[in-house]
Parts: structure tokens; C-alpha cells; sequence
């Protein structure tokens, strides 16, 4: 055996848990985090009591998000190549490689109303009412668009994934 090969771990053993493929582990993380994440997006741009008790949670919860995403992608990746070129699993692949830039969204969005009700609503409040209902409108129609966008791309996500899986066995 070569010393280099003992010294450097092989990518695709990176990106294993227990010899276990990360990807329909760490997936399941992505699923259930982001539909909560959307979720307090929305409760917070239409809910007032809600943005108050979530507080940062929200743009904590869309970084998670953020961060898990990549890893589920290269991990999908990488497991993906031990099948070659399957359709399902091909399908499945362009549809997530479409959610980082939704998580991306999903973040800015929640950060932005997060630090809007933190510390600029009341300000710009002072000063212009209407400019504050404005801004808090718009933030709002933000949060449902990509609470919304998210939400669609997730189940395609979902649903492709199920029916590369399962799509042999059960169809």
C-alpha cells in the first residue's frame, strides 16, 4: 500500500457516516429543517408575535440551511457516481442542484427581517409610517416567494429522489 494513500482519506470516504453514503442521511436534516425554516420565515413577515418569540432562530435556522445544502449536494454527487448515468438519479440531480440559490434567497430574506424588525422598523417608523409599512410589505411578499419557490423546488427535490430509489420496486 502506498504511504500517500494512508495519509489522505479518498473524497468519497468523506462523505460516508459508519460506511453508510452521507447523502440519504444528511438529506433528511435538509427536509426537515427547511419547511421550519419557511415556515418561521412566513410566521415572522405576517405575525408580529411570532417574529418577536422567534427572534433570530429564523436566520439561524435559513444559515443552517445554507450550510447543509452544499454538503447534501456534493454528497448526492459522489453517490451518484457509484450508479453512472441512471435518468431518475440524473433528474433528481439537476432538481437539486437548483436548491442552493434558494437557500441562498431563503437566508438574505431572513436576515434582512430579522435585522429590519431588530433594528429598523422603529426608526424609519419615527420618521414615516408609510415607509415602514412599505418596507415590512415588501419583506413580506419576500418571504412568501421564497417560502414558496423553496417549498416547490423541495418536493420535486423529494419526489425525484423517491422515485429514483423507489421507482424500480415500487413502479
Amino acid at each position: 500500500m502506498d504511504a500517500l494513500a494512508l495519509g489522505r482519506p479518498a473524497a468519497q470516504d468523506l462523505l460516508q457516516i459508519g460506511g453508510l453514503p452521507l447523502h440519504p442521511l444528511i438529506v433528511h436534516a435538509v427536509l426537515v429543517l427547511t419547511p421550519l425554516t419557511v415556515l418561521a420565515l412566513v410566521l415572522g413577515a405576517v405575525w408580529p408575535a411570532a417574529r418577536r418569540r422567534l427572534g433570530v432562530v429564523t436566520p439561524l435556522g435559513a444559515l443552517a440551511v445554507l450550510v447543509l445544502v452544499p454538503i447534501t449536494e456534493a454528497a448526492g454527487r459522489s453517490l451518484a457516481e457509484r450508479f453512472g448515468a441512471v435518468p431518475a438519479i440524473e433528474t433528481h440531480r439537476s432538481f437539486g442542484e437548483q436548491l442552493l440559490p434558494w437557500a441562498i434567497a431563503l437566508f438574505v430574506v431572513a436576515l434582512a427581517q430579522w435585522a429590519w424588525y431588530r433594528w429598523g422598523d422603529a426608526p424609519v417608523r419615527r420618521r414615516s409610517r408609510a415607509a415602514a409599512r412599505w418596507i415590512g410589505a415588501g419583506l413580506a411578499v419576500a418571504s412568501v416567494a421564497v417560502g414558496v419557490g423553496t417549498m416547490w423546488l423541495l418536493v420535486l427535490i423529494g419526489e425525484s429522489g423517491a422515485r429514483a430509489v423507489w421507482g424500480g420496486i415500487a413502479g
